[in-house]
């Protein structure tokens, strides 16, 4: 091999390396970039589905204690039938509609909403009904399961509004260039919040 073949050969050795650095190094950091995506979206997406497990905890806990709470009153107002009833059926409604952690969409979150909302303005219609029994009220079972329910009710608005914030930051993250390209890679979605809603921003009014 003569000289000029020689020079000719370390040349285009020099020019793979050169080349082959850069492209080496951007698959490194692209590399690094998707594992850390990724991670992310996974600790957050199980931080969201955890705060949900406790939105659901607490209102299973309230469809629990409905019916005990329609036995007493039904005990000393049994004729108040029409508003019973309305609590019965939305109480049924809110048991029927149910939303895992995998199916969090704004849909379902809306569907969700809808039915524990209803049983919310159903419970508010009961205490309303319930202030012209000073008896019903004076019952100490009564007044447990109404201690129980306010409880309840502050814990449904508590862990709601801690849910919209994981979300939220949830969302937030994966919407952001680049994560949005591995989100959509990766087949992340977005999650649905709870809405403001008249209902949504107050417990039923419970009088002790």
């Amino acid at each position: 091999m003569n000289s000029k073949n020689m020079k000719t050969g370390g040349a285009g050795c020099l020019a793979s390396v050169l080349i082959g650095v850069p492209v080496l190094l951007l698959l490194i950091i692209l590399g690094y970039m998707t594992y850390s995506s990724y991670n992310g979206m996974v600790t957050r997406e199980e931080g969201v589905k955890a705060q949900w497990a406790k939105v659901e905890t607490n209102y299973q806990r309230r469809i629990d204690l409905v019916e005990n709470l329609v036995s007493v009153v039904k005990g000393y107002a049994g004729h108040e039938q029409n508003t019973l009833v309305e609590v019965i059926e939305a109480r049924s409604k809110a048991t029927g509609v149910t939303v895992t952690g995998d199916a969090l969409t704004p849909e379902k979150i809306e569907q969700f909403q809808a039915a524990q909302d209803g049983l919310s303005s159903a419970l508010s219609r009961l205490m309303v009904v319930v202030e012209q029994y000073p008896d019903l009220k004076a019952l100490a079972a009564f007044q447990q399961l109404t201690a129980d329910l306010k409880q309840i009710e502050e814990g449904i608005l508590t862990e709601r509004n801690a849910y919209n914030d994981k979300a939220q930051e949830f969302n937030t993250y994966i919407r952001r260039f680049p994560k949005v390209l591995f989100a959509k890679w990766f087949g992340f979605e977005t999650f649905g919040y709870f809405k403001a809603s008249e209902e949504a921003q107050k417990a039923p009014k419970i009088s002790m």
